[in-house]
């Protein structure tokens, strides 16, 4: 197992519901030097069943029941490690941009052993319509059409109301930037980044070779 986690490593978290556009801004994020877009989707996507960790999943799904936290949170290391490994991930300068994960308070609390959040970013969308219409709209481009479904729309909204967005009262409030995520993406990405530039360890590690 690679020792990329013997220390803690800069993290940022982008946070908000489905359709606020985190995935959009991480991916931009992540197209930067120095920042690493960890979609937790892709995450799962990559898992090999064959493995220890992999045949756990296959157990916790096979039977109907939701993985836990830390199996989950142990899944997201190991490819973290392995993407360091690959040099796709630089742990020693890069930042990891967090999208998808941790999904509960319970996630973030573990995680919290390996990363140091330095920034929690809320995409905050109140107005519901808005993004049901994104999904509906992201879910025929994607080809994905169930996902367009009204019912699985409301549900996964319910979802992240119940679940990931306490996580907003775990971290303190002095590192939570509220985002308008009905700007324009460009405005999102600049508001993004002028944090990021004014975050101490971003200063100090300005000078690192890239």
């Amino acid at each position: 197992m690679s020792k990329v986690f013997e220390t803690k490593r800069p993290a940022i978290i982008l946070l908000g519901a489905p359709g606020s556009g985190k995935g959009t801004q991480g991916k931009i994020l992540g197209k930067i030097p120095r920042f690493f877009h960890c979609e937790c989707g892709n995450v799962f996507r990559s898992l090999d069943t064959r493995t220890p960790l992999g045949q756990k999943f296959v157990e916790y799904s096979s039977r109907g029941e939701l993985v836990p936290d830390e199996l989950t949170v142990e899944l997201w290391k190991t490819q973290v490690a392995n993407w360091s490994d690959m040099h796709l991930y630089k742990a020693d300068i890069d930042y990891l941009v967090l999208d998808g994960i941790p999904r509960n308070v319970a996630q973030a609390q573990y995680m919290g052993n390996f990363v140091q959040i330095e920034q929690v970013f809320h995409l905050s969308c109140p107005n519901r319509a808005e993004l049901a219409r994104r999904m509906r709209k992201r879910a025929l481009k994607d080809n994905r059409i169930d996902d367009a479904n009204e019912v699985v729309i409301q549900r996964r909204i319910a979802t992240y109301e119940e679940e990931t967005k306490p996580i907003l009262d775990f971290f303190p409030s002095e590192i939570i930037c509220e985002i308008d995520a009905t700007k324009p993406p460009v405005q999102v990405i600049n508001q993004i980044t002028s944090v990021i530039l004014q975050l101490p360890s971003y200063k100090e590690s300005e000078g690192r070779i890239i």
